[in-house]
């Protein structure tokens, strides 16, 4: 099978692809044992799991922690966290526990619609469109109605339908732009399925005055946007500047509260620091979100897309100083749910949502922009300070010593031998050396 093209993998049972794959391999008996023995114990489990994916072998795990001491509009949640890099929950929980005990964060607004659109290309003359829209639009919104029953009886439904013209992208391209609402679930399928109605709709209605016939009329496409602009949340916590010496450590309070609103700054100003700032917020936020259910990737996009968006990459979050006063605020994309999707078919997302006291999905985009905030706090804490590198290799040592197999008398030895010290995979390696010389 190796370096060959596998024909008929898929109908293969998830036993002999393990076995298949495993052949590759240097070792081919350990891996395959390797593979199996993160699969769950459970029948049932195992078989959830096994579904969920498609030519699946194997789980893949990464840790489930929990970040205590999230304070969102006066409420305490502690947030669970699925993630594989040291010190991001640390760090986190360090920095929210700091702001709960200052009053928390603060939602300052908060947006759930949501975008997709029909693509099209239209070779006739425009006025029939912009001439013909409010009948288009009401025959286009009746035939969605059996769709959007039950979404408008949780609350939701359709916003708002859009005609706009998009010939400065290409030539006779437009575009039906759907704004809705999918209350707690991300709604990914639903606008979907609604979009594709629209485009049968289109034609349907274009076939009324021949246009389809005549070729007037070509649909491209029909999908959602992860660039969700509308689906918004901002968030912001605030403390006295004097308030600040359990981060300012060697520095006065003044010149940390200095530097952390330097930091911000630099990264509304620069792409190449932005680009690292975001990836930080990124870190708690994705981390939430896998922990719940949720599509990180989706959310990703939007976030990038966002900070792109008047033609400069940017920071998402800023600082200010006023009146003695420091705030930070995050503004950022969240296009989630707490229903529907994953969250009902992964036990540990339903979960997750259950210690968060299963929220809404606007009270989780919240304590998810807390956890992104609180990470982006943290990181920058330790850049205008110690710099990055001395907590996150002090927590990262575990792992350094993992990887170098050390026994638990080494390990305690290492860990009092680097307190205080800069650790580097090689000066671990080193103290091993001469240890065991």
């Amino acid at each position: 099978m190796k370096g060959k093209i596998i024909k008929g993998f898929s109908k293969l049972s998830a036993g002999e692809k393990r076995h298949g794959i495993a052949a590759m391999c240097r070792r081919p008996e350990p891996a395959e044992k390797e593979m199996e023995g993160w699969l769950a114990t459970d029948p049932a489990i195992r078989k959830s799991f096994l579904e969920l994916s498609e030519n699946t072998i194997s789980s893949f795990h990464v840790p489930f922690g929990i970040a205590p001491n999230v304070m969102v509009d006066g409420r305490i949640y502690h947030v669970p966290m699925a993630i594989e890099e040291s010190s991001v929950i640390a760090a986190a929980s360090h920095a929210a526990r700091f702001w709960a005990e200052r009053g928390g964060f603060k939602v300052k607004q908060i947006s759930t619609a949501k975008l997709g659109h029909v693509y099209f290309r239209w070779f006739t003359d425009p006025r029939f469109l912009n001439w013909n829209w409010d009948h288009i639009r009401f025959f286009l919104l009746d035939r969605l109605r059996k769709t959007t029953a039950s979404m408008e009886r949780r609350g939701g439904g359709v916003l708002e339908l859009r005609l706009i013209d998009s010939r400065e992208i290409m030539e006779k391209l437009y575009k039906l732009e759907l704004e809705v609402d999918t209350v707690n679930s991300m709604g990914a399928n639903f606008i979907n399925t609604c979009l594709e109605e629209l485009a049968d709709g289109m034609e349907a209605y274009l076939a009324l005055n021949n246009h389809v016939k005549e070729r007037r009329y070509q649909h491209i496409m029909s999908i959602l946007s992860n660039f969700t602009e509308k689906c918004l949340v901002t968030i912001e916590a605030s403390c006295p500047v004097e308030e600040l010496k359990p981060f300012a450590l060697k520095l006065t309070v003044e010149e940390f509260a200095e530097k952390i609103q330097l930091a911000y700054s630099i990264a509304r100003g620069d792409p190449y620091r932005a680009a690292t700032h975001n990836k930080g917020i990124m870190n708690g936020v994705d981390a939430v979100l896998m922990a719940t259910g949720n599509d990180y990737r989706a959310a990703e996009a939007a976030a990038h897309s966002y900070a792109s968006k008047d033609g400069v990459y940017r920071a998402l979050s800023s600082c200010d100083i006023q009146e003695g006063r420091l705030t930070i605020s995050l503004t950022i994309p969240l296009a989630i749910g707490t229903v529907g999707g994953i969250t009902n078919l992964h036990p540990l997302a339903r979960l997750a949502l259950e210690i968060l006291g299963n929220p809404s999905a606007k009270e989780l985009m919240a304590i998810v922009a807390a956890v992104g905030l609180s990470s982006n706090f943290a990181a920058l804490t330790s850049l205008v300070t110690t710099g990055i590198q001395k907590g996150h290799m002090k927590l990262h040592l575990s792992n350094i010593l993992n990887s170098l197999n050390a026994d638990p008398l080494t390990r305690t030895e290492a860990e009092e031998y680097f307190s205080g010290k800069k650790i580097s995979f090689d000066a671990v390696k080193h103290f091993m050396d001469i240890r065991s010389s």
